[in-house]
Parts: C-alpha cells; structure tokens; sequence
C-alpha cells in the first residue's frame, strides 16, 4: 500500500491541534448553556428537496449514491448538509409536537461543502450554531438575545483569537431605503449590494445600474447607505443619524433602524478593546430567507477570510403548512477560524497528551505497583500513564519531554523509602504521596497557548 496523503479541504488535526478546537467548543458550550440553550445534534444527510429549496447551493451539495448501485441508477435523493440552519428548519417541524416553544437550541456539528479549498475554506468543517424559533411569531428581542449571547461566547475566549466584530445590520432598514428611493426591484438591489466585499464599489454601482434597474444617483444613494459603519463602535444610534442625514423615509426604514438599534446598544456591555457589535450598513447577506437583522463576524488581521461566521432573523423558513415557525440564529465557524491560526503557528495546545504525570518504570515486575500509583493519581484528579517500557529512567524523562508530559514520578524502591515527583522542566525534585499531591493549576491540564 502506498503512503497515503492529505485529502484537500478534509482538514484533519494532531493532538494539541484538536485540543485548540475542544477547547474552544467547550468555552461557547458553556456560554450557550448558562443561557438556556439545550443542545441538539441533527443528522448528517437531509432530502435534496429540503437542501436545495433555498438559496443557490446546489452546485455545493455532495450528493449519496450507494457503491453498487446498478447502471442508470441515479442517486438516493439525499445529500450531506452544508449548513445546520435547513436541517435545524426540518427538525423543528418534524419534531414540534416534542419541543417547547420558544425553543433554544445551540449545535456544533460538522457540515459539507462542495468547495474550492482554500485557508479558511473547507469540504468539511465544524460549525456552532444557536437559534430560538417560536411558533407562528417570534418576538424582537430575541434578535437582541441571540446577537448578546454569540458576542458573550466569543468574548469568553479572551485573547486566544485575534480581535473579532459582530457586525449587525437590518434586512427591513435596507429594503426600505432602497424602496424609499424607488427602487423597482429592492430584492434585487439586496442581492447586489451583498457583492460589496468581493467587487469593488465602481463594479457595484454599475451592476446596480444594468441589473437593478437604478439611475445613476440612486445606486449612489445605495453606496452612501453601505458605507456607514459602526467600525469604531462609536455607539448603539450613532448610525441613525446618518441614515436620516441621507433624506430617505420609508415607514421600513424607520422600523429597521429602531430594531438596529436596539441590537447593537443591548450588547454594548460585551463591547471591549478584543470584541465590539457594531452597525454596519453594507451588509446585506444574500440568502433570501433572512428577513429582518443580520449578522456577520469578522476576524481583524484575517481579511481575507471575509465573514468567520454569521446569520439572522427568518420569518418564513420553517413550516409545516398549518403553522409557521419563524426564528433567528447565527453561526460561528470554528473550523473557519481557527484552522488558519493554527496552519500559522499562532495558537496551540501546551502539550499533545492530556498527562500532567508519567509515571516511571523501573522493571516490568513493577508495572502493577506503577498502575496503582497511576490510580491514586487519577482518583485525585490528576491525569497519569505508565511509562510504556522499562528503560533508563534518562530516556522515560525525555520521552515525557517529547510527550509535554511535565512530571515523572519514580516510586519509592521499597517500604522505607518514599515516592518522589521530579518537574523536567525546572529539574526540581520532591517527595510526594500519590494520593494527595496535585500539579500546579496551570500543569494540571494542557492549556490553549498563543
């Protein structure tokens, strides 16, 4: 058999890389729960007809085809999801005579997507997403919840990622700009400005002007409205002034910027110098089933990532025919965000094994009397292994070393004497009991390191 070699966009991660990402997933687990949000975790495959009704995915579906299925045999109607939100809108009203209304759910999971790979583009990739849907009306606050608790989220992990923004905009405020301007197509125009960050705005403006059906001063109108920016999160209304400032009403433009508002000023206590939700007019996200706020994330110094994350308010995605279930949700790339920075060297694990201890072994008679102490050691809490074989105890030490492991400890020879615990890193050497010594809290577990 020849040496196999990496599969392009299936990332896989080394021990202190997958360490990264659990601890990462562990900090937002803990955020979304200590707010009510039970986890979910829906199957991997969904009916293509369920897929494929929304947006323009469908070159980016990988589709189920069994191995030996006879010639001519298409496929099973089925593929892998690329996203949790469409298989989130099934579960709801498949399962809405079990769920409670308004119903929280959080769900990190893996999804598939049919992409060129490239850094931070993946075919397979970990997704954390929280929603609240409710049934037949979701009231507003709930778009002020979910943008607070994602912010709460990625602010718990600190310094370990790079300065992030939540940017927030409003589908109502921009349609009803657009409207107010007279525009003939405000969907349209939506789905164009939505190109902002991939075209330049000279090609913007005249693709508003061909496709869109705008004159040339009301696609200049659109471009003032999308360069307001609340970058500097300079507060939660600053951003109303401006709009005003440009002459339009509409009675959607209103609504839209009190709901904006209401977003941004109700998470400005998670505002710091590593984490700010801001206003920002030239977001727009194009799948047509958001219908109120919408939300990006983007990662400073990673520009080239675009969005890490994002999502918004759907009134319509999920029904059963009889009732409706309308909700708001976002998504935060884990795989997205965090494999660049750690293809860079930036973040890792402190070690690659989860032992704070490894316990030495001086012949293999000893090995039950080591397993024991190994024992006492987990039983305190403390994470341990038995060396693997008897070697020099210079050659167990450096394998500890190879490992992370920080301490090697060498059982008493016999009765009278005791066991000791020897720091490699320090070269500082102790007597210890087993059952009641305890690392450092920093050694105890490996750490996420920057």
């Amino acid at each position: 058999m020849s040496r196999p070699g990496p599969l392009s966009g299936f990332p896989e991660l080394l021990p202190e890389q997958r360490l990264v990402e659990q601890h990462v997933v562990d900090r937002l687990r803990r955020t979304f729960e200590l707010h009510g949000f039970a986890g979910v975790e829906t199957r991997a495959v969904e009916p293509l007809d369920q897929l494929l009704r929304k947006g323009e995915t469908s070159n980016e579906v990988y589709v189920l085809r069994r191995l030996q299925a006879a010639e001519g045999e298409s496929d099973a109607g089925m593929g892998l999801h690329f996203d949790l939100t469409v298989p989130f809108a099934r579960y709801v009203v498949e399962h809405a005579g079990k769920l409670e209304f308004p119903f929280r759910r959080y769900q990190i999971q893996k999804a598939w997507r049919g992409e060129r790979p490239q850094e931070g583009r993946y075919r397979e990739f970990t997704q954390a997403d929280i929603d609240v849907v409710n049934k037949d009306e979701l009231p507003f606050h709930f778009d002020v919840e979910i943008a607070r608790v994602m912010a709460e989220g990625i602010a718990s992990l600190g310094d370990l990622l790079p300065p992030m923004r939540l940017r927030v905009n409003n589908r109502r405020l921009i349609e009803g700009f657009y409207r107010g301007i007279g525009a003939p197509d405000p969907a349209r125009v939506i789905t164009i400005i939505d190109k902002l960050d991939k075209l330049p705005a000279q090609t913007v403006a005249a693709m508003l002007v061909d496709e869109g059906g705008l004159t040339d001063e009301q696609a200049g109108q659109c471009l003032r409205l999308a360069e307001i920016d609340g970058g500097d999160a300079s507060g939660g209304s600053a951003f109303a002034e401006r709009v005003h400032a440009l002459g339009v009403s509409d009675p959607l433009l209103e609504q839209g910027i009190e709901e904006l508002s209401s977003v941004v000023e109700g998470c400005a206590s998670v505002n710091g110098e590593r984490f700010a939700v801001v206003a920002s007019l030239g977001l727009a996200r194009g799948l047509d089933y958001y219908t109120g706020t919408v939300f990006e994330i983007y990662m400073e110094g990673f520009e080239n990532l675009k969005s890490v994350g994002g999502g918004g308010r759907y009134d319509s995605l999920a029904s059963d025919g009889k009732s409706s279930y309308p909700g708001v949700g976002i998504s935060f790339g884990v795989s997205r965000t965090l494999l660049p920075l750690i293809g860079r060297g930036l973040i890792s694990g402190s070690r690659s094994v989860p032992s704070a201890v490894l316990v030495a072994l001086a012949d293999e008679a000893s090995r039950p009397s080591c397993d024991e102490i190994a024992q006492r050691l987990r039983r305190n809490g403390v994470p341990a292994e038995v060396a693997a074989t008897p070697q020099r105890f210079g050659k167990q030490i450096r394998y500890a070393e190879r490992r992370g492991i920080p301490f090697v400890w060498f059982p008493g020879d016999d009765a009278d004497q005791v066991d000791q615990v020897k720091d490699i890193r320090s070269g500082d050497q102790v007597d210890a009991d087993a059952s009641t010594w305890m690392p450092p809290e920093d050694d105890l577990w490996p750490r996420v390191i920057t």
